[in-house]
Formats: structure tokens, sequence, C-alpha cells
């Protein structure tokens, strides 16, 4: 009979940076359950509306993450644009989708890089994270900041592209393009990569849809969902289908983030090429008062954000449900029948973001 026992992995670990604690229940070296525990860090970010007027706050909701900081930001503006009925105007829309793009592409090459890690490949660690040098350059000199960019702001944003940047931005498009073709051709054709991820933890269509999975995770089992779809901003305007896979495993998840990578490519230059002349802010008079609810797709999934404000120049509360938050369910069940070895990488898998979810 085998022997069971619990081994506790976290909250540090060599291959995950962040502060995520799991009690494995193992099976000789199978395991069988596990149970996750979060709030190891408390930072207390949405507390801080009372300190923090609302034009302020963005500031703050860029810091929940710095990988996702492009999108926080956007979602949170939304929401109080939302609330105070403000119409932003086109130009606005799309240079804040071309920096959620970039920031998809910045996301997922980080993604790919940490992935190879885990696997002990660490060329092609190296070589994902060469790559996304590129594009954070072009943050740099877009924003003027490589991860946290400001440029969100209730009623536009604050920086503009000029011709120039934006045929830089397509040229630099262009060279990521080519020299992540065979990283791809390694991710997808190697002998070891494709041992160690397909066919482990994996997350059936039915599971992923009631346990709440989100973003890669939930397409990659064969659901055609992406937030992007519903065309806010100035994604209506743009063409947008969900990237899937029905493998569902490891490796479908490992697809989906590359196929997003050329279809973020694809995106920013349409983007560049219907972008419209004008003003890239208005102004923001009065307070809001009145809650909304919004979502937005992230790199890791969909964000929910919700803020309701009383008159003043505070809001009375600002809540935020992150992708990690929905897909730490999901990795509990793919975690179920793995080997004890598996388990970072499948924790890996679903792209994790604990900064994000401990608020």
């Amino acid at each position: 009979m085998a022997k069971r026992s619990i081994v506790p992995f976290g909250p540090q670990h060599p291959v995950l940076p962040e502060p995520i604690h799991l009690d494995l229940v193992l099976e000789d070296e199978t395991v069988v359950g596990a149970v996750p525990s979060i709030g190891y860090v408390h930072r207390g970010l949405e507390t801080l509306v009372k300190k923090k007027d609302f034009k302020q706050y963005v500031y703050i909701a860029e810091r929940i993450c710095g990988i996702c900081s492009c999108g926080h930001g956007l979602g949170y503006c939304m929401a109080v644009e939302n609330v105070m009925g403000i119409d932003v105007p086109e130009r606005a829309q799309y240079l804040r989708v071309i920096w959620v793009e970039m920031s998809r592409i910045h996301s997922h090459l980080l993604w790919l890089g940490l992935l190879a890690d885990a696997l002990g490949f660490e060329s092609l660690f190296m070589e994902s994270w060469r790559v996304r040098e590129k594009i954070l350059d072009m943050f740099d000199e877009t924003t003027g900041g490589r991860i946290i960019h400001s440029v969100n702001q209730v009623g536009g944003v604050q920086k503009d592209m000029d011709s120039s940047m934006l045929k830089h931005l397509l040229e630099t498009i262009k060279d990521i393009e080519r020299d992540i073709k065979p990283l791809v051709d390694t991710f997808l054709k190697d002998y070891t990569v494709q041992s160690r991820l397909k066919g482990t933890g994996i997350l059936k269509k039915d599971d992923a849809i009631l346990l709440g999975a989100v973003g890669p995770m939930l397409r990659a089992s064969g659901v055609e969902y992406d937030v992007r779809m519903l065309g806010y901003g100035a994604y209506k305007n743009l063409s947008m289908e969900p990237v899937t896979c029905t493998d569902g495993d490891s490796y479908g998840r490992c697809v989906v983030r590359i196929k997003e990578l050329f279809q973020s490519f694809d995106l920013i230059r349409e983007a560049i090429g219907k972008i419209p002349e004008g003003d890239i802010h208005v102004p923001v008079k009065g307070n809001p008062s009145g809650e909304y609810f919004l979502r937005i797709e992230q790199p890791r999934g969909e964000a929910i954000y919700y803020v309701k404000g009383n008159g003043t120049k505070f809001l009375d509360r600002f809540r935020l449900r992150t992708p990690t938050t929905s897909n730490i369910p999901p990795l509990v069940e793919t975690l179920k029948g793995c080997q004890l070895a598996d388990v970072p990488v499948l924790i890996l898998t679903i792209d994790p973001c604990i900064s994000c979810t401990e608020r």
C-alpha cells in the first residue's frame, strides 16, 4: 500500500520567486491532492482609495503588478470613466490597445523564459529574455518606463506616439517576430520539452468551465472565450479571434501563449494602420458618483474591476479579481495525479502572478 504524506511546497522556491504555498498530498511520488494557501503577503492596495484620490489612484493600480501594469491602469481608468460618463478620444483608445498588446508580448516572452528555466533549458531561457528586451526598450521609448509606464489616466492617456515612434515600433515587432521563430520551433518540437509538457496537467473542457479557469488556461482546454471579443476600447475596430487548443495539457497552454504572441503582433500592426489623428485625453470635471463593474483581458486572462464612488474625490471602494485568483482552483485539479517533479512546471503553466493576487 502506497504511503501517504504531506509535503509543503513554498512559499519560496527557486523556480517560483513569488510567495505561493501548497500543501501537497502524496502517495509515494504521485500527487493525489493539493491545498493552496494565499495571503502570505498583504499589501493593502485596495484600502489606499481612502488616501489617494481617484486620479492619483491610477498609479497605485499600476503597481498591483509590474508585468500587468499597463492593463491594471487601463482597467481602473475604464471603470472610473464609465462611472463618470467620460468619452475617451479614439486616438487614446488605439494607443491603449497598442500598449496593452505590447504588454502581452512582454508577459508571454517572460513566461516562456521561466518555463524554459523550469525545464533546465538555460540557453532557451536566456534567448527568450533577450528577445523580450526589445519590447521593453520600446516601452522605454514610448512611455519613459520599461515596466511601470504611467501613461493611462482617467479621460485618456498622458503621452502620444508620433509617426517616427510608430514606425520604429513596427520595425521592432518585425525583428521580434523573426527572432522568436527559432525559439518557437524549440518549444514546440524539442523532444525534452514535449516529454515534460505533453499529457501532463490535463484540464478537461468541462472542468475548465466549472472551476472558473480564465485566459490561456481556459482556451487551452478548447473554450473560445476572450474578453477582447466584447469589443472594449479600440478592439471593436480590430480583427480579433480567440486562440484555442483542445489538448488541455501543459503543452496546449504553451501553444496558446505562443500563438497569442503572433496575434498581438498582428493587432499592433492593424491598430497602427487604423489609428486616427486627434486628442489623446479629455478634461475630467467633477467626481465619480456611482459604481461600475468592468472586465478586460490581461495577459494571464480575464481581470475584473469594480469601483464605487460617493461624489467626493475619494472612492468608497476599489475591488479587483485577478486571473491568477481564478486559475488557482483549476491548478489544483491539474496537480492531481501528476508526479512531484512536475509540480513546479504545472504551477508555471498557469503563469502565476502572486503579487496580483496578494493585494
